[in-house]
């Protein structure tokens, strides 16, 4: 049984793993990264910018720097806020240079687990697997110039298509799988990344401090989720409360609140 990779405790377990790390970033980007130092929880020791940040899982070698990172609930800003960490990672690189050059390439991975609800500038809805964003350059004929190479990526399993390449796919699957279908997971095991994942991430191969943790977590997050339900539930109600004065009928009241017929009568008591 897979551990749910959209439980924090879970996800940095297992890419904080420097192997998992090297076969993600070769399977993403089609580089070498060989990370030398992996932290959880990053903040840079000193703020370039207005914002105190952090990255969940932050990787360097002598050449690159590698930052995952997970967002389970979306909001209308998270490609902005990816934006400007992927950034600062780039920016804090020139704390220690002599010159202007960046001495690493940064990559940065979002795995998203939840579906997107930011849409494109027109209001079309963004319902991509997997998304890109490369600082590079670009001539006329929209051929790409290597010359900075740092790059963003995200990914988010609801828009897995027959069409998306195997390697991104695997990851994809794994995500979708340990959250959705943990006992019984259909994932590639011959993708050598995946399989590790799913060794580091087996709930029997988990510590009890893990797994205690792990709980605590998703019990936080389920309290959270269950007062914001409950916040939405009374802001409908105060909704229909107004509609039931106005003289709606219960199923226009039921539609535009998505309460129940039941709980629409119950207020007409009160």
């Amino acid at each position: 049984m897979l551990g749910n990779l959209d439980n924090d405790v879970i996800f940095k377990k297992a890419f904080t793993d420097k192997f998992v790390l090297q076969c993600l970033v070769k399977d993403l980007f089609g580089v070498t990264f060989i990370p030398d130092k992996v932290e959880t929880e990053k903040r840079f020791p000193m703020k370039i910018s207005y914002i105190d940040f952090k990255y969940d899982v932050f990787a360097q070698s002598k050449d690159k720097r590698v930052i995952v990172e997970i967002q389970k609930v979306d909001y209308d800003y998270n490609f902005d806020r990816f934006l400007l960490y992927h950034n600062m990672a780039i920016a804090e690189l020139q704390r220690s240079s002599k010159e202007y050059k960046a001495s690493k390439v940064v990559y940065t991975i979002v795995v998203c687990t939840g579906k997107y609800v930011a849409k494109e500038r027109d209001g079309t809805a963004i319902e991509k697997d997997v998304l890109f964003h490369h600082s590079n350059l670009f001539d006329m004929d929209g051929q790409e110039i290597d010359v900075f190479g740092h790059k963003l990526i995200f990914l988010n399993h609801h828009y897995i298509k027959a069409a998306t390449p195997e390697a991104y796919k695997d990851w994809l699957n794994l995500v979708k799988e340990s959250i959705k279908n943990p006992e019984n997971p259909a994932i590639n095991l011959k993708n050598h990344g995946v399989k590790k994942v799913s060794e580091l991430i087996d709930y029997e191969h988990l510590t009890p401090e893990e797994r205690t943790e792990s709980k605590n977590r998703h019990a936080a997050e389920s309290a959270k989720a269950a007062y914001t339900e409950a916040a939405q539930i009374e802001a409908f109600k105060l909704i229909a409360t107004k509609l039931i004065q106005e003289g709606m009928d219960d199923l226009f009241i039921a539609r535009t609140t998505g309460l129940t017929i039941a709980q629409i009568q119950a207020l007409k008591i009160i």
